[in-house]
């Protein structure tokens, strides 16, 4: 990850455990600077280390400012998030947008920041009016309120997608491998030989749509080794309680 990362600033957050909440937030997504703008409740109280759950440092090296003005004085771009239209001739972004422009300017070494409101009303206009543009994050219409924790999580994750590259789909077998055709259809095989004694198999028409039916069942199923063998030990079962 880029050394030179965005910075989160919470305006006059209310709770400390709140702030001890995103302090764990940030450090799920490797972002390491807070600032906090005239907090309600000490951001270092019993409640906040204990809500930032192993994510101390975080709040024991942030830095606190008597005003927005003065939190974001060093800082080239900022993006304010508000779920409310303000009025305000501003680009909006949703979070995913807005972090791929922030990762683009961060890899030219200009420093940002993104700037959160007090739970309970969100950013003021006159904070909103500082930042360079709006993100928001499109929820619900009727609930899209969100816990202050919650909303720098979401934004704080999409820029770590920017950072890290994680596969989105993969397939864990754990101890095994996936078998390969050949066996697959062995045990096919196996499953065809022990169906030989029932009337509706000896029915060729029937027989070969069962068949092709029994094979996709398996051929699709990304079986492993070790599937197949405990397969093999239920048929091997029922075959000799029959």
């Amino acid at each position: 990850m880029n050394n030179n990362l965005p910075c989160i600033i919470l305006v006059e957050p209310q709770l400390s455990e709140n702030v001890g909440m995103v302090a764990r937030a940030m450090k799920n997504c490797g972002l390491k600077e807070l600032r906090l703008v005239n907090p309600r409740e000490n951001h270092l109280s019993n409640k906040a280390l204990s809500a930032s759950s192993n994510s101390e440092e975080v709040l024991q090296n942030a830095r606190v400012f008597s005003s927005t003005i003065d939190a974001i004085s060093d800082l080239q771009y900022v993006l304010a998030t508000t779920a409310r239209h303000r009025d305000q001739t501003k680009r909006v972004f949703n979070a995913d947008l807005g972090a791929e422009i922030v990762a683009k300017k961060i890899s030219s070494n200009i420093k940002c920041g993104y700037m959160f409101g007090p739970e309970r009303t969100g950013l003021r206009n006159e904070d909103v009016c500082l930042a360079d543009a709006i993100i928001n994050i499109p929820l619900n219409p009727e609930h899209c309120s969100l816990n202050l924790s919650q909303a720098v999580l979401l934004v704080s994750y999409e820029f770590y997608k920017t950072q890290h590259k994680t596969t989105e789909n993969k397939f864990v077998t754990n101890h095994t491998t996936i078998a390969d055709k050949e066996k697959v259809l062995l045990f096919c095989n196996h499953i065809e030989n022990k169906l030989e004694q029932f009337a509706n198999y000896k029915d060729e028409q029937k027989k070969e749509k069962l068949i092709i039916n029994l094979r996709n069942i398996f051929t699709r199923s990304e079986l492993t080794e070790q599937e197949l063998n405990t397969l093999y030990g239920i048929i091997n079962y029922l075959s000799k309680s029959l």
